[in-house]
């Protein structure tokens, strides 16, 4: 058994990139070595921002043998009467490069057939890696490339060497004028010279040497045990932040963690925007005390070893100082300016070409939260109203012109700084969320509302005028603007129609819709259906549960949520299985066009008939009562008792009977039973495990 030990060196790569280059490098070699029958033990993929690195262990040092079978003609085809081979059987084994005496004779479900014994030898595995790495490079799947100098392959930073090495001797091979050899290189600075290194255990020595943690898991564990030391040494906690630790692994070989400070004076700015700057700007951690308040300190994971790391460290304090010297100027300034000031100079901001500025953008939403506010909280409308007014205004703030990432955040401040009631201070933050998967959702009925309000314009409009999502482009964020509303909803319990939310936002832009509006709705409402198909599959809720609930409609998410945990809730039952074949079988029963009407008993001919009917009967309206109420799984519980009954009618009596009065008066029976499931979930979409 052998080890590969495959290195692309290259510049400096993003580090958003990383995760995937892994995940693209292991899965290939695995899926690469089993169609090429490669028997191997493990593979594992890292690196750095300057390297790629994949090890395998394990390795088989020749492919499989393979032997196969090759079906030919039918062997009264391929043989005459006397036994002989035809022209056809000739043909085959000539085409099979082999004798005619290794024609066999099998039969099979068709018949005899002619058949051949192919065997092919495997070849030594080093044979085969040249290309496999080839083909691995060329065909890197990263979310941007491009081509650099003269070299016709794209990548996503340009490759200056590979080091590849299969059981301590060189897998030659070529892309572009790039030649594989034994040969790596250390730290850009601390080590730049060329290392020539025979195996995977040389490898990692000379990494250590050259200034290299070369396996990004050991190089994760490094940084957050030196920041949080550095933290302590002033009494501190670093701030916990998962993304901003994976980012600063992939900007760094060799972590040296150093602790600087700043000014306490700008310890007066909001804390986000003290945590924007230092993370978002300048990727340092900032240092929290025990209470969670900010204290004057940051932390810096630099990528050099210097003889004088003070002098590394105020370095980044005259960056971090000038960073924040402007953000306390553009704070100070702004707070000088009223929102509403701010608010009316939108009207020169463009917030989409085809639909106009964010000034007309905030009075179509400001129309649909009062809708909403009078439907849901009408004693918050007018803090509603005044959040919708001043729910942008910041984006005419200094602070968030030079730090985007900071709108809502400091409309929230600037509100509060000018006596702003809390609720409408917190509602500018809140209709923000959730920004991101992970994000909080609002507390607030005046953020909740307002960020309701605001998305489905968004959405409406974009699909009004074409800018329709399609497969991973998306640049106005619709996607995860629905997902935003379906949360929100859910969270707040929002008894909201999607189909008067629709119809509302369509009203608003109809002087900007360029399509047909009746298409744009059609379009929006299933852009909702896949959104929280998608969000129930990946909270792990059933495939064919989810489709059973969305088919009978989804206008009420909350209603359909509700529906969805009943019949989930059912489905752990060690019946269910039985229950729905029961029951599948009365839905699958009556004819798409079956015109409703009542049930006569005096049809019924057997006491099977009679006995399902009146315990139809004995339940329909306490069903009803609790479907209006939303007790979902309590009616379907009361439904599940008419198992029984359902399965002596099926058993004794032929629905489909040649009287026509008598069948129609059995399926309308049945119908009585498919009609009260229908109002929860369509049973035609559940799948039965047979």
């Amino acid at each position: 058994m052998a080890t590969l030990l495959f290195e692309i060196g290259t510049e400096e790569i993003p580090a958003r990139f990383m995760e995937g280059a892994f995940q693209y490098m292991e899965s290939f070699i695995k899926e690469k070595f089993k169609e090429l029958r490669i028997d191997f033990e493990k593979a594992r993929a890292t690196g750095t921002p300057r390297r790629l690195i994949l090890f395998v262990e394990g390795i088989a040092e020749k492919q499989k043998d393979l032997e196969q079978e090759i079906i030919g003609p039918p062997a009264k085809v391929a043989f005459d009467a006397t036994g002989n081979v035809t022209k056809a059987g000739e043909g085959f084994a000539k085409a099979q490069g082999v004798s005619i005496d290794e024609l066999k004779i099998k039969e099979t479900p068709k018949g005899e057939y002619v058949y051949i014994v192919k065997r092919e030898e495997g070849k030594p595995t080093k044979e085969l890696l040249p290309e496999i790495l080839r083909e691995m490079v060329l065909k890197f799947p990263w979310p941007k490339s491009m081509r650099w100098g003269k070299r016709k392959i794209r990548f996503a930073r340009p490759i200056h060497w590979f080091l590849a090495l299969f059981d301590g001797e060189v897998i030659k091979f070529k892309v572009s004028d790039i030649e594989s050899s034994n040969v790596t290189y250390g730290h850009r600075f601390l080590a730049p010279d060329p290392i020539m290194v025979n195996s995977p255990e040389e490898y990692s020595l000379a990494m250590e040497k050259a200034f290299v943690i070369y396996d990004h898991e050991k190089r994760k564990a490094l940084i957050k045990e030196q920041v949080l030391k550095e933290a302590e040494a002033v009494n501190g906690v670093p701030d916990d932040d998962e993304d901003l630790l994976n980012e600063v692994t992939f900007l760094v070989e060799y972590p040296i963690a150093t602790c600087g400070k700043f000014d306490r004076k700008y310890l007066d700015l909001p804390q986000e925007v003290l945590t924007t700057t230092m993370k978002e700007h300048q990727r340092y951690f900032p240092v929290f005390n025990q209470k969670g308040e900010i204290m004057p300190y940051f932390i810096v994971v630099n990528n050099i070893k210097a003889e004088d790391m003070d002098l590394i460290t105020r370095g980044n304090e005259r960056v971090l100082k000038a960073r924040l010297a402007d953000a306390k100027f553009f704070y100070d300034e702004d707070k000088k300016v009223p929102l509403e000031n701010m608010f009316e100079k939108l009207k020169n901001v463009l917030f989409q070409e085809k639909l106009g500025t964010s000034y007309e953008k905030v009075m179509r939403f400001r129309k649909i939260a009062n809708t909403l506010a009078e439907r849901l909280v009408p004693e918050k409308k007018e803090k509603i109203d005044r959040c919708c007014i001043l729910a942008k205004a910041d984006l005419e703030s200094q602070m968030v012109n030079e730090f985007d990432e900071l709108q809502g955040i400091m409309g929230r401040e600037y509100a509060y700084a000018q006596g702003e009631d809390p609720e409408v201070a917190e509602g500018i933050f809140e209709h923000y969320l959730p920004r991101h998967s992970k994000d909080k959702l609002p507390e607030t009925d005046t953020g909740a509302i307002v960020g309701i309000a605001d998305r489905i314009d968004t959405i409406v409009g974009c699909f009004g005028i074409g800018l329709i999502p399609t497969g991973s482009e998306d640049p106005y964020g619709l996607r995860r603007d629905a997902l935003g509303i379906i949360q929100v909803i859910l969270h707040k319990n929002y008894r909201v129609s999607l189909n008067h939310l629709t119809d509302m936002a369509l009203e608003m832009l109809k002087d900007k819709l360029e399509r047909n509006p009746s298409e744009i709705k059609a379009e929006v409402l299933n852009f909702f259906r896949q959104r929280l198909y998608n969000l129930w599959i990946s909270e792990g809720y059933r495939y064919d549960i989810v489709d059973a609930i969305l088919e009978v409609g989804f206008d009420d998410i909350v209603d359909a949520k509700k529906r969805l945990d009943a019949l989930t809730n059912l489905s752990k039952d060690p019946q269910f299985e039985s229950l729905m074949t029961t029951f599948k079988r009365v839905v699958n029963i009556i004819p798409k066009d079956f015109t409703e009407f009542e049930v006569n008993e005096d049809l019924f001919e057997k006491d099977v008939e009679r006995e399902l009917f009146q315990a139809v009967q004995s339940i329909e309206k306490e069903v009803e009562e609790l479907i209006s109420k939303g007790s979902y799984e309590e009616a379907l519980r009361k439904l599940a008792g008419l198992k029984e009954k359902v399965d002596a009618f099926f058993d004794n009596v032929l629905v489909m009977d040649k009287d026509e009065s008598k069948k129609n008066n059995r399926l309308a029976l049945l119908n009585c039973i498919a009609r009260l499931f229908s109002k929860i979930a369509d049973l035609k979409k559940v799948v039965v495990k047979k």
